[in-house]
């Protein structure tokens, strides 16, 4: 039987992915940004999660409406911290150098690890690692970055594939580093899409009701 890929913004989704289990597409967006009252579209994100995980750790939200869970930080700091396996994927719209990206990551992460005074020599060493996989790389348009992230906490595997080259991956174990980079995507009213956001605690309110 076929599956129906989910647009999301003309870029094909699968609406379940397998890894260790089946994890579901229940949040999805993009990263954009206005010049002169444009839109340009950077990537289009899918958020992969086991519906079940979600009433198991966030029971605590049940009741709550779409907009109530999208305008609260504390819910998306429980979703970012429990141990639950998680994808999140990446799909590239507008081409970019992957040395631009990895800039971008590193200072989001770097800042947020600084507030929480937890940028130490490990951090900024496995930090360092992340950047550098980017580095060379050209991030062409549909390139796919895939971050997965272990029930286990502190331990993701980030994978690159793009046309005509076989998939890269990079295993980061550092904690810090593995909770922050989860919080890029998966912070309420800091995260890097706002749209992602908005469409992770529609879909959460809906399983938990």
């Amino acid at each position: 039987m076929g599956t129906e890929m989910v647009m999301v913004h003309e870029i094909p989704f699968p609406p379940q992915i397998i890894t260790s289990k089946p994890l579901s597409l229940l949040g999805q967006g993009i990263t954009d940004i206005e010049i002169h009252f444009l839109q340009v579209k950077f990537t289009a994100i899918g958020v992969y999660l086991d519906p079940s995980d979600v009433k198991t750790h966030l029971d605590n939200w049940k009741g709550k409406t779409g907009q109530e869970l999208a305008g609260d930080d504390d819910f998306f700091d429980a979703l970012a911290s429990a141990e639950m396996e998680k994808v999140i994927r990446v799909v590239v719209i507008k081409e970019i150098k992957g040395a631009q990206y990895g800039v971008q990551l590193e200072n989001s992460v770097r800042d947020r690890l600084a507030e929480e005074d937890k940028y130490e020599e490990e951090e900024e060493t496995e930090l360092e690692k992340v950047v550098g996989f980017f580095q060379s790389k050209y991030f062409k348009a549909n390139s796919i970055i895939t971050y997965h992230f272990s029930a286990k906490d502190g331990i993701f595997e980030i994978g690159f594939e793009t046309e005509g080259k076989e998939e890269e991956k990079l295993k980061v174990e550092n904690a810090n580093v593995v909770g922050m980079m989860q919080r890029w995507y998966l912070s309420g009213s800091r995260g890097v899409s706002p749209s992602t956001i908005v469409s992770i605690a529609d879909s959460i309110s809906a399983i938990l009701t």
